[in-house]
């Protein structure tokens, strides 16, 4: 049989240099799709417009026609704001999603204080589903999707309940990356209902199996709704390695970004969670 293979590739990802400061998933952000690409993938990249990301000297703009629309969470309308940048050594496209109330002079997981923001869970959903209606948007319909850190949790859920049939997405897999920077409290109270929409729901929280009392909920999620996993750095929690392996996911090893080959790596395990067929 004719061989399936991942072509168009959807990562969402929480960091991505120049735009916020180097880290292990900041390096990942900016090299893993390049990596991707030059393997003859096409590529799509989004992250969250953190309120440290300087729109000026990084040239970010906002796109009119992807903006515009409200998203309701928790019976509250939150306006989605798309904007974009290029990485011209990359030949690499950024979308951000922005909003006021969610990133707007806001930092990543935790304030100036180093605690931890209280609506973080409620951040993830927003970003989600704003990545989601912009693809739909985009008429996009990618292979595989990647996604990177606890900022893109949520969208495996929303994948595979509220969105799956939505051409984007009907075919698509998912693959989730969790680093070591993830959060330390657990969702908040009202979590369920700012996850609703559509069939995605309290039912179907409660159908994952997850605890949604423990700090661990959102990475636990994504693996509940995920075809694949890929710890993002090493000492990631070892116990979603675990879980994965359990629930029968493909895994492997986590590659490190610059390095001679990876592009081919993540691209023949794509073709592994995408069903390559001999």
């Amino acid at each position: 049989m004719a061989k399936k293979t991942a072509k168009k590739v959807l990562f969402i990802t929480q960091e991505i240099i120049p735009y916020v400061p180097e880290t292990v998933m900041s390096v990942a952000g900016r090299k893993l799709p390049q990596a991707v690409q030059e393997q003859g993938c096409e590529i799509r990249t989004f992250m969250p417009r953190w309120g440290g990301i300087n729109e000026r000297r990084n040239q970010l703009h906002e796109v009119i026609r992807l903006s515009g629309m409200n998203l309701i969470i928790d019976d509250t309308d939150h306006p989605l704001i798309i904007k974009v940048a290029s990485i011209p050594a990359a030949r690499m496209q950024v979308y951000f999603i922005d909003n006021d109330d969610y990133f707007h002079r806001r930092k990543m997981l935790c304030d100036d204080k180093g605690e931890e923001y209280a609506d973080n869970a409620e951040r993830a959903v927003f970003f989600a589903r704003g990545v989601l209606e912009t693809v739909k948007k985009l008429r996009w319909c990618p292979d595989i999707i990647h996604c990177h850190g606890w900022i893109s949790a949520l969208a495996p859920l929303y994948i595979k309940s509220a969105y799956r049939e939505d051409p984007p997405f009907v075919n698509a897999k998912v693959v989730f990356s969790a680093y070591n920077e993830m959060p330390q409290t657990a969702p908040q109270a009202n979590f369920a209902d700012c996850v609703k929409f559509r069939e995605a729901d309290a039912e179907l929280l409660k159908s994952a199996g997850v605890d949604l009392t423990q700090p661990d909920a959102l990475a636990r999620l994504a693996l509940a709704f995920s075809d694949g996993y890929i710890p993002g750095e090493a000492g990631a929690d070892a116990a979603l390695m675990a879980l994965a392996q359990e629930r029968g996911l493909p895994t492997m090893d986590c590659v490190v970004p610059g390095e001679t080959g990876t592009g081919e790596v993540l691209v023949d395990f794509y073709g592994k969670v995408a069903g390559d067929e001999e």
